[in-house]
């Protein structure tokens, strides 16, 4: 069997192994063929291999030093799907973008500082830059400590994600059809770039409260059609084309904020089943739009009197399945359309380092979804 170095940690609320690409063949069919071992895709708990038989625990991380000028490493995401022989390098994970720093560090990918080390990481999906702020006393990562994120149990030691000039990921605009809020099919959407493309509308106008659990929402056979059509629809409209293969655009369901110290609440899609808690380039995206005047996700926020009209909010907390995810939003000239950077804490975890085997198909190959951009 073939093997290569791994390290299993996790970043927020995903969990998945972390790689060299100094340790995977340069073309990208062949990295899909390897991933897809190593996860053990094909099985619905993905038994043959390490995956968890969920989207959320089906993901991989590869990193290297990286040649970008302002950059430490560079870090490609990989989706791999659990039940088929798909990999999708297109989108980005900010949960799993948590450990890169850490997994920076422990493998001499960068030297750490005593104190705090800042691993500036430069995102090859979105083309994106992102500053890590990992605590290292005595220049080693400390990984225990008392912050809580929701949908992680216990406490952990806090990194600092900073994301910057998040507009326009995938499409170079954060409206990338030019409207702020449209209709699809009887619903109105807002389609949003920022960190990632997604589609935004009213659980209400779906028939759904928007507090329901994630399984209820996964079990409902005849709403998860509809998202699907109008999140086809949408990405059609943003520019990105026949989407029913690929994972982006996401879909992000909103309602009111059931505490009155958050803004909105959040049902994230992934995109076919209901993300357990939420994607932290989702709640970006959110976050970004919340300050869109007309957007689907401003006019829900001036509704329920948690904004003010023509007010920029920066500290935005969002509501999901799993508890709240807070977020801090700074613009240039407080222009909603000039996000300097959006910052959050996340939390990390090493699991396991070693040796991590994968076979090889003997005739079919994985079908990667997208490449990454180039």
């Amino acid at each position: 069997m073939n093997s290569i170095p791994c390290m299993v940690m996790r970043g927020g609320t995903s969990r998945g192994p972390f790689l060299r690409m100094s340790d995977l063949p340069s073309d990208q069919q062949h990295q899909a063929d390897i991933l897809l071992s190593l996860m053990g895709s094909g099985h619905p708990l993905q038994i043959d291999g390490i995956g968890g038989g969920d989207p959320l625990t089906s993901k991989v991380a590869i990193v290297e030093r990286s040649t970008h000028p302002e950059a430490d490493v560079d870090y490609l995401f990989a989706q791999v799907d659990v039940m088929n022989k798909r990999v999708d390098f297109n989108p980005n994970c900010g949960n799993m973008l948590s450990a890169v720093g850490p997994y920076a560090l422990e493998t001499g990918l960068v030297e750490p500082q005593d104190g705090i080390t800042v691993v500036r990481v430069y995102n090859l999906n979105t083309r994106r830059l992102i500053e890590c702020h990992v605590p290292t006393p005595g220049r080693q990562v400390q990984y225990e400590g008392n912050i809580r994120i929701g949908g992680v149990p216990g406490s952990a030691a806090g990194i600092q994600l900073s994301f910057l000039d998040i507009i326009g990921s995938k499409t170079g605009q954060l409206l990338p059809t030019g409207h702020a809020s449209e209709w699809i099919d009887g619903v109105e959407v807002s389609c949003i770039d920022a960190a990632t493309p997604i589609v935004l509308m009213r659980a209400e106008s779906l028939g759904v409260i928007g507090n329901e659990l994630p399984a209820e929402l996964d079990e409902n056979a005849a709403l998860l059609s509809r998202i699907e059509s109008l999140r086809c629809e949408a990405g059609k409209r943003m520019g990105l084309g026949d989407v029913s293969q690929s994972v982006l655009p996401k879909v992000a369901l909103i309602s009111a904020a059931q505490s009155t110290s958050s803004t909105l609440n959040v049902r994230y899609f992934v995109p076919h089943r209901c993300h357990k808690a939420i994607a932290v380039t989702g709640a970006i995206a959110v976050v970004a739009a919340i300050n869109v005047p007309g957007s689907v996700a401003n006019l829900l926020a001036l509704d329920t009197h948690r904004l003010v009209s023509k007010q920029l909010l920066s500290k935005i907390v969002l509501e999901h399945p799993s508890g709240s995810i807070e977020l801090t939003a700074e613009y240039r000239q407080q222009n909603a359309f000039d996000i300097a950077r959006v910052s959050l804490i996340r939390t990390a975890r090493k699991i396991m380092s070693g040796q991590i085997f994968y076979t090889l198909p003997q005739t079919d190959t994985a079908l990667p979804f997208m490449e990454a951009a180039n």
